[in-house]
């Protein structure tokens, strides 16, 4: 690979809190409250464009999510956000997140929901940054299976539940396993 090729890399990455259970949402909310894992994905997505689902994007408190491009994922022509980029299909988003990532030599798209932008893209990203929240509860939303014959466990780390945490959580990261890389036009 030529040297400028290398630097224009831009890795694609899936960041979600998912619970024990696999469930990511509960009627447009997460059903947990985790201060610490909030801080630990603003840290994560600053500077970086973020991919994110019309639905999900409508669950944050604060729209747009500042101090990161927000490409909003949504088949719905008439749906508007100011300050956000509207992108009609993921090929859009993902063009659109690249040049952004690129001008901000940021290295990384951030992909962070919902259940069907993950299940859309799970079988192209590089990466995975999973908070396991170690609670059971009931949800309409879940995150795909995660196969282990593609992903390799690469880091861990256990967290006991902060003064603003209803539980106990272990962020995890996934790298693709050599040999399971599916390549997207556009996106090296």
């Amino acid at each position: 690979m030529s040297e400028p090729r290398a630097r224009s890399r831009i890795e694609l990455v899936l960041l979600a809190a998912v619970a024990d259970n696999g469930v990511i949402g509960r009627g447009g909310t997460l059903p947990w409250r985790l201060k610490s894992d909030m801080r630990h994905f603003r840290a994560i997505t600053w500077g970086k464009p973020v991919v994110v689902g019309r639905a999900t994007f409508l669950s944050f408190t604060i729209k747009p999510l500042p101090g990161r491009t927000n490409i909003v994922l949504s088949r719905n022509h008439s749906f508007g956000a100011a300050g956000a980029v509207m992108a009609p299909s993921l090929e859009a988003a993902l063009q659109a997140a690249r040049g952004d990532a690129l001008r901000r030599a940021a290295g990384a798209i951030m992909v962070v929901g919902g259940a069907d932008v993950y299940a859309q893209t799970i079988a192209i990203a590089d990466r995975l940054l999973i908070t396991r929240v170690h609670l059971q509860p009931q949800g309409d939303a879940k995150f795909p299976a995660i196969d282990s014959d593609i992903w390799r466990e690469s880091e861990r780390s256990e967290h006991r539940p902060g003064p603003d945490d209803e539980a106990s959580f272990t962020t995890l990261v996934y790298e693709r396993r050599t040999g399971s890389v599916v390549s997207v036009p556009g996106r090296h």
